[in-house]
């Protein structure tokens, strides 16, 4: 039985990683992109701004 017991241990070790590793590689849908963006495009403007006034 205390064979049985190491078997399964490196068999649900396996499975756990596989799932891991099923959940790590998912595709994520991200939301906030086109918010980040504009963000970005106000900043650089902005630095442009400063930079044409000194």
């Amino acid at each position: 039985m205390a064979a049985l017991a190491w078997l399964l241990i490196p068999l649900f070790a396996a499975i756990g990683a596989g799932l891991w590793g099923s959940w790590a590689g998912r595709n994520r849908k991200t939301i906030g992109d086109g918010t980040e963006l504009a963000g970005y495009t106000r900043f650089r403007e902005a630095m442009e701004k400063s930079h044409t006034d000194a």
